[in-house]
């Protein structure tokens, strides 16, 4: 069931409510969030920890979003007794403030444990960002319903898996939905990344974080050079997640032994552009398929760890799925027929030669790659809420909700 459209001011402000984001895409949420509130809740003031888009709205950020945005296991281990001090005066803080709701944005690993305490001193928390319970162990679907009142979900398929375990989730919609319409300029994108209009492209998008280009670098380009090896006329574009990341995968371009017919296009950003631009898309699993996939465009998934976190994973029996691309999740969840819409190399699976085949058959496939589209308009549908398409209006809509019950209460 939808959350409630309503937008009017409430005739009693609120006159705190805290939010706690730790990376970028949390001060996104966050962003959306506050603005949809502060039109039900004109009076209140927002607090807690927030990035420039927050800020820019009014929000009062205790400490450093910057402090919480970290990757990889030895990166928080090394961080670690800071971040348990920072969490502590948080804590307290919070406590002593009595915010009419806590929103704790994604960052599990350190809201959920300051949402459970939060929450055992009597204050209301909600939880925005569903972890992968989907994929991971469903097990921890009961444990964030200790942490939280409710839990905002950004997937449709979410909230039965909580019900599950009898907790309070809402799906909100994906705010990604709302930001790409539902058919791409492809035109437009290719005018601004200086590519031919008469010619294909292939996207090449072989993850964000070093450990990933690590991992899929090497084996991704060697993949898109056999492609273009293939295709007659083929631009190839590469957009780099950061300076960093642009670095490394110019010194793998320059490796010897890999050939192109002609250069491949090496971006700082543009991710969205080059995705738009292209007929095909070759990428890294993560949220960059959910954009693709936003963007209309076929694609082709791989992706692999260190052989040892993958026969872990395995031993633990963590992963939940045999499926790991979120349009797969997606289509299957939602019972859409026939075949799924990504093809995917996971593992072992995931070598160029692979990588470059799946490729080529979509080029070689026009009425494959409509079908498609087709299916991730369908898709597109599938995540956004009956609120005139924004996820913001519907987070905003299940946090007021809880405010006012507690309001009603005290």
């Amino acid at each position: 069931m939808s959350p409630p459209a309503s937008t009017e001011p409430h005739p009693a402000p609120v006159t705190l409510i805290a939010l706690v984001a730790g990376e970028d895409s949390g001060d996104q949420l966050g962003a959306g969030l506050i603005a949809a509130l502060r039109r039900r809740y004109p009076d209140a003031r927002f607090v807690g920890i927030g990035g420039k888009r927050m800020q820019a709205l009014g929000f009062d950020s205790w400490y450093d979003m910057a402090e919480l945005s970290l990757f990889g296991l030895a990166e928080v281990l090394g961080h670690l007794p800071r971040l348990l001090r920072l969490r502590r005066e948080l804590l307290d803080r919070l406590i002593a403030a009595r915010p009419a709701v806590v929103v704790g944005i994604d960052a599990p690993d350190f809201n959920l444990g300051l949402e459970r305490r939060l929450r055992e001193a009597g204050l209301r928390t909600v939880h925005y960002v569903s972890p992968s319970v989907w994929a991971w162990r469903e097990k921890r679907a009961a444990k964030i319903g200790r942490s939280a009142d409710r839990v905002l979900c950004l997937f449709p398929m979410e909230p039965p898996i909580y019900a599950r375990h009898g907790i309070d989730a809402r799906f909100v919609g994906h705010p990604l939905a709302d930001r790409f319409p539902m058919v791409g300029d492809r035109h437009a994108a290719r005018e601004a990344l200086g590519l031919a209009q008469d010619r294909p492209v292939l996207a090449v998008l072989p993850g964000s974080r070093g450990s990933e280009i690590d991992q899929l670098g090497a084996i991704f380009l060697d993949a898109a050079a056999r492609v273009a090896a293939a295709v007659p006329g083929l631009q190839v574009v590469i957009p780099s997640a950061n300076a960093r990341m642009h670095e490394r995968i110019r010194a793998l371009l320059g490796q010897p032994g890999r050939s192109w017919p002609e250069p491949a296009r090496l971006t700082d950003g543009l991710a969205h552009e080059a995705m738009l631009a292209a007929d095909v898309v070759l990428l890294a699993s993560g949220t960059a398929t959910l954009e693709a996939m936003l963007a209309k465009r076929p694609m082709v998934v791989g992706y692999r760890v260190s052989p040892w976190s993958y026969r872990i994973a395995r031993l633990l029996r963590m992963l939940k799925t045999d499926i790991y691309s979120l349009p797969n999740v997606l289509a299957r969840a939602s019972g859409l027929g026939g075949p799924l819409p990504v093809s995917e190399r996971m593992q072992d699976d995931c070598t160029a030669a692979h990588l470059a085949d799946d490729t080529l058959a979509l080029f070689r496939d026009s009425g494959k790659r409509s079908a498609i589209v087709a299916t991730f308009e369908q898709l597109h549908r599938v995540l956004q809420v009956d609120l005139a398409g924004h996820a913001g209006d519907a987070a905003a809509a299940a946090v007021a909700d809880l405010i006012d019950r507690g309001s009603a209460r005290g």
